[in-house]
């Protein structure tokens, strides 16, 4: 018989592509770096090359306190979220991964139902980490039984918080009192994308969850900003949290804004601006009339810290006004006031207009959508003619007439000029 014998080869092979021996090393360190981390040990070179090529969906426990590499983290970020801002989380992508990573869990977390252990065991990885939580939702224990609640709780009922005891959410005390760096704090009570499930229950910080809440933030030393929005916080819940905020050693702004506090809450936050550090104070959108605005008046005429005031979309009206006016009369560092739709008149007016007269502290005033009419913009007017320090001033929808409000803008805006100009001239000086 006949055979042929061929040899068949690689027309391309060549011996420069066999991976050096260092390759083949550095591809089973990355295949295997779950059960074996080792980094450290490498050298420089080699570390970049691992970091490369690690996987995003490593363990935690594994990265999080081994890999500080900022590229390795950016790729976690992105390859999580497609929309990545480093600028709010102090330019880094760690540092930002972390605390999404942590605020997602606990937007998911359903008391009674998700294990504990998930944010217990993220604590020693992440507590180095966290600096800022946002936390915009917070979901209420799943009910055995929901026909027989719907049945038992009416509408009107579940409303006024009847049948809250099966509503309280996660307690956050554990968690931020062991975050050594936590600065700020970002909080909403409710439930986000609910859809046909809507029920009022489903929005109620409840009493239990204000006392942990308060009792948690005390111990938080460190917390510079908190803010507790749209979550029905009334005069009693604010009461306690104030009484846990009294003499805070850093806290610097406090946001209650869209909620329900009244008279008696807004008089526990005047107790509460005189004896703190606050100088940002956000009460928009709550139910204040000119009894609480006279109780925060008398503690911004005390106060020497209090920067910026925002009343928005209360209810003062003039007896308030008033009260507030007469407190800018001798306080001397409150920078900014929003008295916006409280039902504000001449009156108001009549009093401000001695405020601009006098007051050189204060650079931005609102009225927008108030009644302050022809003869209360005539008095503002008159007030800010050797006034230097206002360069904001909305008076929209104030009814002060088109000429006066044209007028009050071009004093204000020369205003503004004049302080960019000095600004420029004498740069603020940096620390050594």
């Amino acid at each position: 018989s006949y055979y042929t014998h061929r040899v068949i080869e690689d027309p391309e092979w060549s011996l420069a592509t066999v991976p050096h021996l260092t390759e083949l090393c550095l591809q089973h360190i990355v295949h295997n770096f779950e059960k074996n981390p080792i980094l450290d040990c490498l050298l420089p070179e080699h570390q970049r090359k691992v970091l490369d090529r690690l996987s995003t969906g490593l363990p935690l426990a594994v990265t999080a306190n081994l890999i500080s590499d900022e590229d390795y983290w950016k790729r976690c970020c992105t390859d999580r979220w497609q929309v990545c801002d480093i600028s709010n989380y102090g330019d880094s992508w760690k540092r930002m991964f972390f605390e999404r990573h942590l605020e997602n869990i606990l937007k998911c977390f359903i008391p009674n139902t998700t294990d504990p252990n998930q944010v217990l065991e993220l604590i020693p990885l992440c507590k180095d980490y966290v600096w800022k939580l946002e936390v915009d939702q917070f979901l209420p224990p799943v009910k055995v039984d929901q026909k027989e609640e719907r049945d038992d709780v009416s509408d009107t009922g579940s409303d006024f918080g009847l049948g809250e005891v099966s509503v309280h959410h996660y307690d956050l005390g554990v968690l931020i009192t062991a975050l050594p760096h936590l600065e700020e704090l970002h909080l909403t009570y409710g439930v986000k994308d609910c859809g046909m499930n809507f029920e009022w229950n489903l929005f109620n910080f409840t009493h239990q969850d204000c006392c942990n809440l308060a009792v948690a933030v005390k111990m938080c030393h460190n917390l510079k900003v908190f803010k507790l929005t749209r979550s029905k916080v009334d005069d009693d819940k604010t009461r306690l949290l104030v009484r846990n905020l009294l003499d805070h050693p850093c806290l610097v702004e406090l946001n209650l804004s869209h909620n329900l506090i009244r008279d008696k809450g807004a008089r526990a936050v005047g107790k509460l601006i005189n004896r703190s550090r606050l100088e940002t104070l956000d009460l928009c959108n709550n139910q204040i009339r000119h009894l609480g605005a006279q109780a925060l008046a008398r503690a911004l005429a005390e106060n020497s810290t209090l920067t910026s005031l925002n009343l928005r979309l209360n209810c003062v009206e003039d007896e308030g006004g008033e009260a507030i006016g007469r407190a800018l009369l001798t306080n001397t560092t409150l920078k900014s006031i929003h008295l916006g739709s409280n039902n504000l008149s001449e009156p108001t007016a009549t009093l401000f207009s001695q405020v601009l007269a006098q007051n050189t502290t204060v650079t931005s005033i609102n009225f927008s959508c108030n009644h302050l009419g022809l003869d209360g913009g005539k008095q503002l007017l008159d007030g800010l003619a050797d006034n230097k320090a206002l360069t904001e001033f909305d008076l929209r929808l104030a009814e002060v007439g088109q000429e006066t409000e044209y007028l009050i803008h071009q004093i204000v805006w020369a205003n503004r000029e004049a302080a960019r100009l000095g600004s420029l001239q004498h740069p603020p000086t940096k620390p050594l």
